[in-house]
């Protein structure tokens, strides 16, 4: 999934628009699957492999953005009897319409992720099953992968089990419309205990010192010239909601219990990530002074990401410039019962896997088979572990691939930004300093808001962490990414 989300609006036949179809070329996107792949999908949508179990009687929903159709998870909580929730999670069983080694699957192999462009989206299945047979979407009898987790009054898990079973979602809400209901006190008790458990959740998280962040997405919006002419573009952020927050927690929950099965197992693939460098947090000290943002010596990273409201537009490059700490994250497999050393992941801080967005991820269907086996105590299934050795170099490259995408559509998106405004004067900020390159660095500007690139400042460099003027020299869509100098 991409750390910064950007979506575009306006006509096709625009400057952005066609900087975007250039890029898909340039980097080679498989756009069109393989007619052997196409076929193969649409007749597993026809027959899927269906469970025994059935469990349509349970009144999932779903909670995702209003035109999201690949739908992976629908979820039903409720209270226990004697105290405590049950967690109903059901997520999408691409296995009952994958063969092992067929078309399908070798082109999913190749793909590993669904990658994402400001104005849509590259999808890792095809459309016959990721927005239609296997999406877990409103009033239609799909086969899932049904998690239930019972947790205790403290919202801390006390068993999990997971199985095949038929499931028949109920409602399609999104965020909006969930914040809504709950914050006016109408919404029904499966939705309103979203809330509960979700905030009995965020407290663990930081009881234990994990971090989620917050970060707003950008939408980009074209305004047309009264002549007709190539129109000028604005930007604009959505902060998350609370409910976005509460729903990535019963995610959370579920990847952590998928982790911890597995490691029991002694067969599965973990989503790791090694604790940051000093070096990195120092770095981000730097940028928060250079935003503005007061973090005392005292106050430790975990604490100071949670005080921040990404409706303010410095906080909310600041949480951008956080996502740095991700990096070094990993897929880490094992099997035959030797648990590598490394099984946590530093922002959840605990074991933690990718296994509840099967429709856009290669990595979670696998995850799905191992948790399955885990449960029913019962060896993997042969294909699961012949694959295993060599999923983590594949969801790197996949993982890779998808970082270029976001980041050169950033540069696109900024430069249609200020194409027209070549040689202005800006204030700005340098966030970054390169090391041996003191004249290199990276600024932000306060209006519009952008990141970008910035060169010059001689040999003494530019000045880290000070308000400054600078000139844009250089936006060019799809040709010159932006770049700036000291004015």
């Amino acid at each position: 999934m991409p750390r910064r989300q950007l979506h575009v609006t306006g006509a096709a036949e625009t400057p952005l628009r066609a900087a975007l179809r250039d890029l898909r070329a340039r980097l080679d996107v498989p756009e069109a699957f393989p007619a052997e792949a196409r076929a193969e999908a649409e007749r597993a949508a026809a027959a899927p492999r269906l469970p025994d179990e059935d469990a349509t009687g349970i009144p999932l929903f779903t909670v995702d953005p209003p035109s999201a159709v690949d739908l992976d998870q629908a979820m039903h909580l409720s209270r226990r009897p004697g105290g405590g929730f049950r967690v109903r999670y059901a997520i999408a069983d691409v296995a009952a319409y994958v063969t092992p080694s067929g078309p399908l699957d070798s082109e999913a192999h190749r793909r590993v992720t669904t990658l994402y462009f400001p104005d849509g989206k590259v999808p890792l299945h095809p459309t016959a099953l990721s927005e239609g047979a296997a999406s877990l979407l409103p009033d239609q009898t799909c086969p899932a992968v049904l998690w239930t987790v019972d947790l205790d009054a403290d919202g801390r898990t006390r068993s999990t089990d997971v199985r095949r079973a038929l499931v028949r979602s109920r409602a399609k809400l999104d965020y909006a419309s969930v914040q809504s209901a709950i914050d006016a006190g109408t919404a029904e008790e499966p939705v309103a205990l979203l809330a509960e458990v979700g905030q009995l959740r965020e407290r663990l998280e930081v009881e234990r010192g994990g971090i989620s962040l917050n970060v707003p997405e950008q939408e980009v919006t074209e305004r047309t010239s009264p002549d007709g002419a190539d129109g000028t573009y604005e930007l604009a952020f959505r902060a998350p909601l609370p409910a976005d927050g509460w729903n990535a927690q019963i995610s959370l929950l579920t990847g952590m219990a998928a982790a911890e099965l597995m490691i029991a197992a002694g067969a599965g693939i973990l989503r790791t990530l090694p604790t940051a460098p000093d070096g990195a947090v120092g770095r981000l000290r730097h940028t928060a002074k250079a935003l503005g943002i007061d973090w005392p010596h005292h106050v430790p990273y975990a604490h100071l990401v949670r005080s921040l409201d990404p409706r303010e537009p410095h906080q909310a490059a600041f949480l951008q410039e956080c996502t740095t700490l991700l990096r070094g994250a990993g897929y880490t497999a094992f099997s035959g019962g030797e648990v590598p050393k490394l099984t946590t992941h530093a922002a959840v801080a605990a074991p933690y896997a990718h296994c509840t967005a099967p429709l856009r991820r290669l990595v979670d269907r696998y995850a799905a088979e191992l948790c399955l086996a885990a449960c029913a105590d019962v060896p993997p299934p042969e294909w699961v572990l012949a694959a295993l050795p060599g999923l983590p170099r594949e969801m790197a490259d996949g993982t890779r691939r998808a970082n270029s995408v976001e980041r050169e559509c950033v540069d696109i998106v900024e430069a249609a930004l200020l194409k027209d405004r070549v040689g202005e004067i800006f204030d700005g900020v340098v966030v970054d300093v390169r090391e041996h390159a003191p004249d290199v660095g990276t600024v932000q500007v306060a209006e519009p808001a952008v990141v970008a690139r910035i060169e010059g400042g001689g040999t003494a460099g530019l000045p880290l962490g000070e308000r400054f003027r600078v000139r844009l020299t250089q936006a060019d869509p799809g040709r010159a990414p932006v770049l700036f100098a000291p004015a």
